[in-house]
């Protein structure tokens, strides 16, 4: 049975050479599998370092994205693939020698549409500023109670995985990827596939490694589009259920403190409200970030930071979708 592995690319630069390495090292005969990298033009290395493994591997392709998002990388290697089996991967992760056979063979076993691993966070670089930034990116609450992220013990159904080992024949009865989605496409899908009636396992087998950004702009950006796009697949899809309530509690935070500002030209003691809600909120992250310091030994304003950098990022991004929703035509038709 042939497996097809799908990786949209875009300045990968930093991670590719790794994630390549991981898939040549999977326990699984390479004549079983290809390799197709989809990339969205690439203006740094990217593209060398991928024909390099290339020239070596006769199972690795390379794809052209003219569109650039992954949405459509996901639906080009769909069309292009071979494989009856398809394995979603992103080049910021690292996959040890089981995680493909494992897929594979759960997926199998279970007559799954779609199974998933456990994403674990890391970074490539360590020092007190990005241990402390991949410690909250893999706190609770720092990125919510997804069971990819926190683990689970056994195979659990679920109603989403982080990436997913699908089924060729899923994408004929669910659809493709909405091409409409920059992010969340992946949620999306797989949400579709639940309200059709479809199967979706996450099991503790095997894992993957997902490499955050290590600066604090590279964060702030990155949740400020998770958070607007929240918004932006609500509205696209015409439907909550393309995502789950912890996707909006940042917005509803961040609302809990514009609301009342704004209300004080009416009534002054609107401003307790704000005061009372940021109150809670720093003393909720200092009570957790001073635990991880004495449990782990991280430092403490690094954590500290990170957590505010990464809730009011994300929920101002989701207040920038909901204001934006009125020009959202000008707006999904661009890579936001």
């Amino acid at each position: 049975m042939k497996v097809s592995i799908i990786c949209p690319t875009y300045n990968e630069e930093k991670y590719i050479v790794k994630c390549i390495e991981s898939i040549i090292a999977q326990d699984i005969a390479k004549d079983e599998i290809e390799l197709l990298f989809i990339d969205g033009g690439s203006t740094d290395l990217t593209l060398k370092l991928i024909k390099e493994f290339q020239h070596k591997h006769k199972f690795i392709k390379l794809l052209n994205n003219s569109d650039k998002t992954v949405p459509y990388a996901m639906n080009i290697g769909i069309d292009q693939s071979v494989g009856d089996i398809l394995i979603r991967i992103d080049a910021h992760s690292y996959y040890p020698e089981n995680y493909i056979p494992t897929l594979v063979a759960k997926l199998i076993e279970m007559k799954a549409d779609n199974v998933g691993a456990i994403c674990k966070t890391d970074v490539l670089n360590k020092n007190s500023k990005t241990i402390a930034i991949k410690e909250v990116l893999s706190n609770r609450f720092g990125v919510g109670n997804s069971l990819f992220r926190i683990g689970v013990s056994e195979i659990t159904e679920v109603d989403t995985v982080p990436f997913g080992c699908y089924r060729k024949e899923v994408f004929t009865k669910y659809g493709l990827y909405n091409t409409k989605l920059v992010r969340n496409q992946d949620i999306e899908l797989n949400k579709r596939i639940k309200r059709g009636g479809g199967k979706i396992y996450l099991i503790p087998d095997t894992y993957c490694v997902y490499y955050a950004r290590e600066k604090y702009r590279e964060i702030i950006k990155n949740n400020y589009l998770n958070g607007k796009w929240n918004i932006l697949t609500v509205y696209i899809t015409k439907t909550f259920n393309s995502l789950s309530v912890r996707h909006f509690v940042p917005m509803f935070f961040l609302l809990s403190l514009l609301i009342p500002l704004l209300a004080v030209g009416i009534n002054f003691q609107f401003l307790y409200l704000a005061i009372l809600s940021m109150t809670l909120y720093l003393g909720l992250i200092i009570v957790i970030s001073f635990k991880i310091f004495m449990n782990k030994k991280i430092n403490f304003g690094y954590l500290l930071i990170t957590f505010m950098l990464l809730h009011m990022s994300y929920g101002f991004g989701s207040l920038i979708g909901l204001l934006s929703i009125p020009f959202q035509k000008n707006i999904i038709t661009r890579n936001a």
